[in-house]
Parts: C-alpha cells; sequence; structure tokens
C-alpha cells in the first residue's frame, strides 16, 4: 500500500521542465547553488528515449544533482529513489543513487550513510537504472538506513570518476515501496523500521517510542537483534520479542498491554532479569496491581534484592501483588548463609540497640542474633555504621552489660529488606522451592498487612517467612504449604522455622506444616492462629517433642482456635522482655486456646501440650481460656497436658486469676485438668474437719485458693447415724503444696460432698 496515495504525501519531485532552479549543485540545502543558468547543463525539451531530460557535462569530481525540496520520510517508510541515465559522449563516469539526510533544525543527520550503490556507465546511449532504497529500518535490501532521527532528504544523484563525459538524466521518481517490507493491513510495526539499530550499543530508545506510537493497537515486533534502551519506557501497544533488550538498572520498562513475566523473560531473555524488571515496573506503573508469572519457573542461583531492583523508591505502601510461578533454588555458594562474631554492649534503658558493636560494618541488616539472655528470632533491623550501634528487631530479656553475640544473615529467595517500609503487598500461587539451600522470604523493617495465600513453602533450610522488624504488622498468612527440610531429623536436632512475627494483628489460617522446629513466633498480640495443621514429630519412641507455636507476649490477646496441634506443645514466654520480672502489668494474661485437636505419639509421660515459660519472677496467669479442645496420645499416656517451665522462674500462684478450663476431652491422659475443678469427695470415716484434695484436676501447680460451693451428695450423718443439715465452714488453699481444700463441721460427721474449687481469683 503506497502512502503517497493513502497518507497524501508528495514525495515525487517535478520534471526537469519545470525549471532547473529548484535541483542543486550541491546538497540541495536552501541557499545552495542551482543548475538555472549552470554552464554545463540545460533543459533538452525532445530526447528520443527520455523525452524532456536534464543534459549534464560532468565537471566535478563528484558532481552532485539534488532536489531541493524536502521529501519526507515518514517513520516506518521505505522510499525507492530511480534515476535513468545515458552517457552521449566523453568520459564514462559511476552513478549512484545520493541524498542529504535532513533532522530537526535543518540540520543533517551525521553518521549515516547517504549514497547507494554505484554502477559504472560502459555504453554510449545505453540507457542504465540506477536505485536505492532508503529507510529507518536495517532491512534486508536498505541500501540507505538513516534511522529515526531523519524527518525528510534532500535526493538526487552522484556522478563519480572521470571528468568530461556528457549524460542525459530521466525525470527522477521517489515512490513509496514500504509494501515491499510491511503491509498496513498487517497487525504489527517492526522498531527496526522507526531506526531500531539493534547492535546492543546504540540507545534505541528512540525508535521504541516511534514504534509504540505509529502502531495506533497493532503489535510491535522486536525483530532479532539486542536493543539497547538507555531510559524509561512505556509501551501502550502490544508487543513481541524475537529479540532483546538491555537497559541500565534505574530505567524502568513497562509493558502496560503485555504484563507478566513471560513477556519480560521474551523482552531481556533472563529470568531473574526479567523478574526484577517486572517487579520494578510493577512498583513504578499505576495500571497495573498484580504481576502474574505465568505459571513459570524461575530458576535462581543466588538470593533476589528486591529493593536493589527498584532503586527509586525506598517505600512502597499502595497494594501490589505476584501469582501464580515458582522459584526454584539452583546449588550455589551464594544461598550461604554469613556468620560473623562481634562483642556489644546492651542496657535495659535502650531495649532496642546494641552500642560498641565492634566490626559493625560488616554484619548484614537481617542477621540473626545468638547470644546469653537473647530469646527466639531476634534480628539485626538497621545499623548505623558511625555510631557503632545495632536496631535489634526484640528486646533481650537477660543480656545487660557486654558480651559477645554471633550474627547468622541467612540467605533469601525475596529479600525486601533493602526496603525501609513496604505496605500492602501480597503474594499467591507461588513455590518457593528451595530445595535445602535457601531461605524464602524476608519483609521489610517496617509495613502493615504483607499478605501470603495458597503457597508453597517446600524444603527451606533456615526460616520460612523472616521478619525483622515491623514490617509483620497485620500480616496474613493463608492455606499456605510449609514443608520442612528436616523431616528426617530428630525434632530436638531441627533448626529450621516456618514464620516468625514481631508486631500485632498477626493472621495464620488453613495452613499446613510439617516437621520444622517451630511453626511459629509470635512477639506480638492479637494473633489469630485458626485452622491450621501442624506437626513435629519423628520416629523416636518415647522422643522429644518441641514447642510448635511459640507466643513471646505474655498480655497475649490472641485467639488458637480450630487447629490440629500435632506432636507438639504451645509455648506461652516473655523472652522478649527486657525487664522480665513481673512490674505492675498483665502478666500471662488475654489468651484463648479453644476447640483445637492435641494429638501426639510414641512420646514419653512427662510430654505436656501447653507450656508456660516464665523468664523473670514474680508473674502469674491473669486471664487464660481453655475450653473445647480435645486432648489424645497414641502409643503411649502422658501425666498431664500442662506444665510451667521454671528453667528461668516460676510462677506466683497466689496471684492466679481469671483462668477458665472446662468442657475439654483427654484421652490416654492420666490427670485430665478443669478450672473450676468439681471434686467428689466421700469421707467415710467420721471427722469433724474434711481434707478435700484438688491437685490433680486443678491446673498449674493445683492451688485450691477459691471455693465456690459445696454441694451434699449423700446424707450426711454423725456417730450416731442421723442426718446433719448444716453447712460446713470451707478453708482453701491447705496443706503444704495448699492444693487442698479444708470443710469443718461442728461435730464429726461422714457422708460424700461435691466442693468447686479455683485456683485463681475470678
Amino acid at each position: 500500500m503506497n502512502k503517497a496515495i493513502t497518507d497524501g504525501v508528495v514525495l515525487m519531485p517535478p520534471p526537469f521542465e519545470a525549471g532547473l532552479d529548484v535541483w542543486s549543485s550541491q546538497d540541495g540545502t536552501p541557499g545552495s547553488d542551482t543548475y538555472q543558468a549552470a554552464s554545463n547543463a540545460g533543459f533538452v525539451p525532445a530526447d528520443q528515449d527520455f523525452a524532456g531530460c536534464l543534459e549534464m557535462q560532468k565537471t566535478q569530481t563528484v558532481q552532485r544533482l539534488r532536489y531541493m525540496g524536502e521529501t519526507p520520510l515518514l517513520p516506518g517508510c521505505y522510499l525507492r529513489i530511480t534515476a535513468r541515465v545515458k552517457v552521449l559522449s566523453g568520459a564514462l563516469p559511476t552513478v549512484r543513487i545520493a541524498g542529504w539526510a535532513g533532522g530537526a533544525g535543518g540540520v543533517n543527520v551525521s553518521g549515516v550513510v547517504q549514497t547507494g550503490p554505484a554502477v559504472q556507465l560502459t555504453d554510449y546511449g545505453r540507457i542504465v537504472e540506477v536505485s536505492a532504497i532508503v529507510g529507518a529500518g536495517a532491512r534486508n535490501g536498505v541500501n540507505m538506513v538513516w534511522g529515526g532521527q531523519a524527518l525528510y532528504g534532500h535526493f538526487g544523484l552522484d556522478l563519480t570518476g572521470p571528468n568530461g563525459g556528457i549524460v542525459r538524466i530521466d525525470d527522477l521518481v521517489i515512490e513509496d515501496i514500504t509494501s515491499a517490507f510491511h503491509r498496513d493491513m498487517m497487525n504489527w510495526v517492526d522498531v527496526r523500521d522507526y531506526g531500531a539499530i539493534g547492535d546492543g550499543v546504540t540507545d534505541d530508545t528512540a525508535a521504541f517510542v516511534a514504534a509504540d506510537q505509529a502502531a495506533a493497537g497493532r503489535r510491535i515486533l522486536v525483530s532479532k537483534g539486542q536493543f539497547f534502551l538507555g531510559q524509561s519506557l512505556t509501551i501502550n501497544n502490544r508487543i513481541q520479542f524475537e529479540g532483546t533488550v538491555t537497559m541500565p538498572t534505574e530505567a524502568i520498562l513497562s509493558l502496560t498491554r503485555d504484563f507478566d513475566l513471560p513477556a519480560y523473560i521474551d523482552a531481556f531473555g533472563d529470568e531473574v532479569l526479567a523478574f526484577r524488571k517486572a517487579f520494578q515496573a510493577l512498583l513504578n506503573n499505576v495500571d497495573h496491581e498484580s504481576l502474574d508469572l505465568g505459571g513459570r519457573r524461575i530458576q535462581i542461583r543466588g538470593p533476589i534484592d528486591m529493593a536493589a531492583a527498584v532503586p527509586n523508591r525506598a517505600q512502597f505502601a499502595q497494594r501490589r501483588h505476584i501469582r501464580n510461578g515458582e522459584f526454584f533454588c539452583e546449588d550455589n555458594a551464594a544461598w550461604e548463609p554469613e556468620v560473623f562474631t562481634s562483642q556489644a554492649t546492651y542496657e535495659l534503658n535502650d531495649p532496642l540497640r546494641l552500642t560498641g558493636v565492634a566490626n559493625v560494618a560488616n554484619i548484614p541488616v537481617g542477621s540473626l542474633i545468638e547470644g546469653n539472655g537473647v530469646g527466639r528470632e531476634v534480628y539485626v533491623r538497621a545499623k548505623d555504621v558511625g555510631a557503632g550501634e545495632i536496631t535489634l528487631s526484640m528486646p533481650l530479656f537477660d543480656a545487660a552489660g557486654t558480651q559477645n553475640y554471633t550474627f547468622r544473615r541467612f540467605k533469601y529467595i525475596l529479600d525486601f529488606s533493602g526496603f525501609s517500609q513496604l505496605s500492602r503487598f501480597s503474594m499467591s500461587d507461588i513455590e518457593f522451592l528451595c530445595r535445602g539451600r535457601a531461605s524464602a522470604i524476608m519483609l521489610a523493617p517496617t509495613g502493615l498487612i504483607f499478605h501470603v495465600k495458597d503457597c508453597f513453602f517446600t524444603g527451606p533450610r533456615d526460616r520460612g517467612i523472616t521478619s525483622i522488624g515491623q514490617g509483620c504488622q497485620g500480616m496474613l498468612i493463608d492455606r499456605c504449604q510449609f514443608l520442612s527440610n528436616e523431616t528426617s531429623t530428630l525434632a530436638q536436632n531441627r533448626t529450621s522455622i516456618a514464620l516468625n512475627a514481631n508486631t500485632n494483628d498477626v493472621k495464620l489460617r488453613d495452613n499446613r506444616i510439617t516437621q520444622f522446629r517451630h511453626f511459629a513466633v509470635l512477639g506480638g498480640t492479637a494473633s489469630i492462629v485458626a485452622g491450621n495443621h501442624w506437626f513435629q514429630g519423628d520416629n523416636e519412641a518415647g522422643g522429644v517433642r518441641t514447642g510448635g507455636l511459640i507466643l513471646t507476649s505474655s498480655h497475649n490477646r490472641a485467639s488458637i482456635t480450630g487447629n490440629y496441634v500435632d506432636n507438639c506443645s504451645i509455648e506461652w514466654t516473655n523472652e522478649h522482655n527486657h525487664r522480665p520480672d513481673f512490674n505492675s502489668e498483665f502478666s500471662f494474661s488475654a489468651l484463648s486456646i479453644t476447640g483445637n485437636i492435641f494429638q501426639a505419639i510414641d512420646v514419653a509421660a512427662w510430654f505436656r501440650f501447653f507450656v508456660i515459660k516464665p523468664h523473670g519472677v514474680g508473674h502469674f496467669v491473669s486471664g487464660l481460656t481453655m475450653t473445647g479442645n480435645v486432648f489424645r496420645v497414641i502409643r503411649g499416656v502422658i501425666d498431664r497436658v500442662e506444665h510451667v517451665d521454671t528453667s528461668f522462674a516460676d510462677l506466683d500462684y497466689g496471684r492466679m486469676r481469671n483462668i477458665l478450663v472446662s468442657g475439654n476431652l483427654y484421652n490416654s491422659v492420666a490427670q485430665g485438668i478443669q478450672n473450676p475443678a468439681v471434686i467428689e469427695h466421700v469421707q467415710n470415716t467420721a471427722a469433724s474437719t474434711w481434707v478435700v484434695d484438688g491437685a490433680g484436676p486443678l491446673p498449674f501447680g493445683g492451688r485450691a485458693r477459691q471455693v465456690e460451693g459445696v454441694v451434699a451428695r449423700s446424707a450426711i450423718r454423725d456417730t450416731s447415724n442421723a442426718i446433719r443439715y448444716e453447712m460446713p465452714f470451707a478453708q482453701a488453699a491447705q496443706g503444704a503444696s495448699q492444693s487442698s481444700v479444708h470443710l469443718g463441721w461442728s461435730q464429726p460427721v461422714t457422708g460424700t460432698v461435691a466442693v468447686t474449687m479455683r485456683i485463681d481469683n475470678v
């Protein structure tokens, strides 16, 4: 299809009979010399071959003929310039099509070929046709590739070789032959037609922009080659890559109509680079809220620094989502954790800081901190090299003073720690195939509502999801599978942890977690843990079982409901309190454990499903609900289901309050627990003081601190067998262990009573 017709563009220069004042003997630009009244040229009105034509004697080394009109060179358009010449007499010259490439401001576009193939004239009177094709793209058959900067040309021909010959030249023909390369009816445009070079060095950004503008809904074709894009580029039409592109790290490629990972893989030719550039575009383009990985497996050989992929944004707080793909860890030394040991000082009045840190510059942000008095899952949140200080994710419970600490930096598939803040970010339907080589996700130091759903965390080496600060505030983990790489390892020897969180309002729902050391270490409050199944058993008979869910906030305000707690315990501590001794606070309180299934197989009799572990003196339970749970042991019997771990301190049982333990079922548990507990006491020997022991069914040491009721289950009879109708006097907290209630009668009596006693004050 001819653009000269369809677009109304005038390409043909006027015939010579219209006058030689528009035909230059130089480059054709305004003010150049013309052939009007030239001594060596003139118009011949009648030639037997050409009709009207120009007759010229060659008098210069390069005898030029240029049309002084500006013949437009439209983006994507290809022009063929044709001349018919013959020699009448004299020396036989060489002829070639030539032109002057005009750019913006009337400046010649340097560096482009401005002459066509030369043809040697060999006979007198023989008509020779010479032609050349000019256009923006370096296509086969294009003789003069002018790129995207040339806007027009002054076209004509050159005579070279010996001087003196007399030639006649027919009217010059300029025609649009774009249809020889592509047609408007085709549904694509090629970036090469708009000046793209594709040599990996020349900046082809302008050509891509021109092709995008010309596409008008058609697809853009990036033909074979490597195209360097030196600045950010937004493509508004669909695009197909046969070649690839390279860009500076800071430059953004936004494919608004093909925004998915497969398109970026086609564009960059490398899966990891493609993911980084697609993520960069995701955070810099308002047209998209999600990145589809297209079901692709991304094979990676080292951690992906997500913040480094987006160097123009230190924080981000708009909803963004990544979905539908797999990250596959290849074996590589880049996954090896870094380990450093440094001396540092901890002060109680500055609980989130280490000072005087030796070699602080080498300690990476995100390192796990180990040392005396350091609780589980404490990380380097930030560091100040000049001040020699480290900011901690959580306080240390017993580390006042100076000591050596170990800093262990795990390596993560997706590492967001370089952001100062990342909020409202989510991922779904992704498998993190860690293969025992890498951890999966490290969160940013701060942020709100990080959401992961329907994902697989398969074989993490050290951690599944790690929070090094407050980036876990309001975190949601739904319907995910955390599959341990330590399945064959004894429970007590495992080191991997599925996830941790330091702040409040975390929701863990409907997940399945297999055989980690811990499922979750939760340091915040107001968490909801519902519908999950976590199991941590091994094949060792009578083996050790570790804590599955670790709660490190004493005033917890958490709801643990409808979970399957399998071969592990729920552990409640205050190990992230820098002043662990009780001091005018709520102490262990506001925890609800309701409707869960607890099961253990082949465990020792001393195993417990629920453990409280205070790290300071004076603590007590001041708010706990345990109702509707099922406790079951297979191939063995355990003594009880609850325990207070006194490794660091015991509870103050005289201050227990607001505890409800009822409606639970016990299978293969020697002693179930209740609070309040109803104890049936049968007194066969007449006595004025009855001793009713509550040590068994009362939880946490069994101190009987209150009596709520005494109900006679039979007639109360004196030594004469007469029925007595009096009420006894009840004394709580009796005996050496304070687990007994004494009922005082006015005289020795026998009978059966039900005593309702509590370990707490309501």
